[in-house]
């Protein structure tokens, strides 16, 4: 795909997954354009690297002259975008091949082996650990990723001569579908999307048909105790992982004095002395799950999986500490944990690393319907902090649904110390708070005024 054309439009190319599209394309010699409804520091670097921009629907303005040509320019839309949009509407009649964003990488990454993760979370961590690990190695790697990775300041990597591509797998709008892994990786089927899904059981149908598309020879690895049951086929290897136990596991774990070291254990053997960058609990799992699709690739190797282990700095916006004082002073860390599941772990991870402390949670919640589906469960992973922050919920692609909203989260919290502040009123509140820890999370916009915060911190006496 893209080979007969010249030009590339993305619709809703403002996304990190259409990013890496965006800069793949460009790096193939084509021209690049795209519409997004904001702007934001992603469209301006996108911008800046040679995509032409546009923040209006309206066709007259948004397409430029040399990408109205149907025979020559290929339409790449994300989900997210209504499918009555006046974009998508001229492009469809105007006889443009118009095409997913997962089908345009399903293509892309068809001719090459590919490690695809899949899971409610923790498939952007994983993904951009695996990517990590194999550029260190003598193989290196292909890599389009969910997240920024800060090592790199990009979520594409190339390696025209490897035969390796690593995919973060989507599975919103069953996007996954599209995608041919040679190795899969699984981390967490807990329900999401049930807007797209309608119930648990469509949700875990939708993993056991991704497990179906992993090729002959190839390998699916699940992690322990998960509902959903892989429907493989003949010929395909199938392996568990978790911390503790399965085929891949950690042993002798040692946490102390913020680091983690573990020993990672292979159906081959082990690979001692795993030292995590980013050391929080959860990336034991993630890490395990990356090294296990890097060594089924049979390029792992041993001091490339612990320099790159060690060097990993994470993606942007995954547990990211913004601000860390110096003996016991503010600590800020921003995570986009945006499932209950994913915001309890976070919250435990914070907790691990800070016995004692006090920890505030800032929280955006992200979609009407996601926030309408699992208001309990996230005001009960909200208990464990002591004091809880909503701020204004941030609908992206979706309509208001009457009666949800932020307060509906708020009221089902039992921590007394509990708050709902207006988003413009954020920054201001929480310095006046004069807080401890503060750990803000959700996938919305709310991070963005984060900086604010750590500049007015540091610009005053603590």
């Amino acid at each position: 795909m893209g080979k007969e054309f010249n030009r590339v439009y993305f619709v809703g190319g403002g996304g990190i997954g259409m990013a890496a599209l965006e800069r793949y394309f460009l790096s193939q010699g084509k021209e690049v354009a795209a519409y997004d409804r904001t702007p934001s520091d992603l469209t301006a670097r996108l911008a800046a690297e040679g995509v032409a921009m546009s923040y209006t629907d309206s066709p007259a303005e948004a397409v430029p002259q040399a990408f109205r040509d149907a025979a020559s320019t290929l339409v790449v839309y994300t989900p997210a975008v209504p499918q009555d949009s006046a974009l998508m509407r001229y492009f469809r009649e105007g006889g443009f091949r118009v095409v997913k964003r997962a089908e345009a990488l399903g293509v892309i990454t068809g001719g090459s082996r590919a490690l695809c993760f899949a899971g409610t979370h923790g498939k952007t961590t994983t993904s951009s650990m695996a990517a990590h690990v194999l550029h260190n190695c003598a193989c290196g790697c292909n890599a389009f990723l969910g997240g920024i990775l800060r090592n790199y300041d990009s979520n594409l990597l190339l390696a025209p001569a490897s035969p390796w591509t690593v995919v973060e797998a989507d599975e919103y709008d069953r996007s996954f579908h599209h995608l041919h892994p040679h190795i899969a990786v699984v981390t967490a089927t807990d329900p999401d999307h049930l807007d797209i899904y309608g119930t648990e059981k469509a949700y875990l149908e939708s993993f056991a048909h991704f497990t179906e598309l992993i090729r002959p020879g190839g390998a699916l690895v699940a992690h322990t105790g998960l509902k959903m049951r892989p429907r493989t086929a003949p010929g395909v290897s199938v392996y568990s992982y978790s911390r503790h136990e399965g085929d891949f596991h950690a042993e002798r774990i040692r946490v102390a004095d913020g680091t983690i070291v573990f020993d990672f254990v292979h159906p081959g053997g082990r690979i001692d002395g795993i030292e995590l960058g980013v050391p929080v609990q959860i990336n034991i799992d993630n890490a395990i799950a990356a090294l296990a699709a890097c060594w089924l690739t049979g390029s792992l190797e041993p001091d490339a999986a612990r320099r790159a282990m060690a060097s990993y700095l994470g993606s942007e916006r995954r547990f990211q500490f913004l601000l860390k004082e110096p003996e016991g002073g503010h600590v800020v860390i921003d995570d986009y944990a945006h499932h209950p599941d994913e915001l309890r772990t976070s919250i435990a991870s914070v907790r691990a690393l800070y016995p004692g402390r006090h920890l505030t949670v800032a929280f955006q919640p992200h979609l009407y319907t996601r926030t309408r589906d699992f208001s309990a469960q996230f005001a009960s992973a909200l208990d464990q902090a002591d004091r809880v922050v909503l701020t204004d919920l941030y609908p992206a692609r979706e309509l208001p649904i009457d009666g949800v909203d932020s307060g509906l989260i708020l009221r089902q919290v039992r921590t007394p110390d509990k708050h709902l502040v207006a988003k413009t009123d954020l920054v201001e509140w929480l310095k006046n708070r004069n807080f401890d820890i503060l750990l803000a999370c959700g996938a919305g916009d709310m991070s963005l005024l984060l900086p604010r915060l750590v500049e007015e911190i540091n610009g005053r006496p603590v």
